[in-house]
């Protein structure tokens, strides 16, 4: 069974820190399979549409939404399957669902169940 389990969210004060972490089990991450696969966060805030935060490929290259470049960074533990997202600088407007994304070409997707992440004074 494939699981993608978030930790790490929370309420914190604007300009405070958080790190996400997600960790990868089931067979097609067994051994070195999750190396393979692009891992990246996506966030959702209430009426507001699923939006990429960050990504990194399986080969470590990075891409991060604009509005969070400079304040975010995504990193990969492939002996842990492990994904982080640490978060720093954050603002109000980064309150959302935090989800953890897995993938490997168009056909193999996955996702967690979200963690929430609470920007306020």
């Amino acid at each position: 069974q494939v699981r993608l389990v978030e930790s790490g969210g929370g309420l914190v004060q604007p300009g405070g820190s958080l790190r996400l972490s997600c960790a990868a089990s089931g067979s097609i991450f067994s051994g070195s399979k999750f190396s393979g696969y692009a891992m990246g966060w996506y966030r959702q805030a209430p009426g507001k549409q699923r939006e990429l935060v960050a990504i990194v490929g399986s080969g470590g290259s990075t891409n991060y939404a604009y509005s969070v470049k400079g304040r975010f960074t995504i990193s990969r533990d492939n002996a842990k399957n492990t994904v982080y997202l640490q978060m720093n600088s954050l603002k109000p407007e980064d309150t959302a669902v935090y989800y953890c994304y897995a993938g490997r070409g168009s056909d193999n997707t996955y996702w967690g169940q979200g963690t929430q992440v609470t920007v306020s004074s």
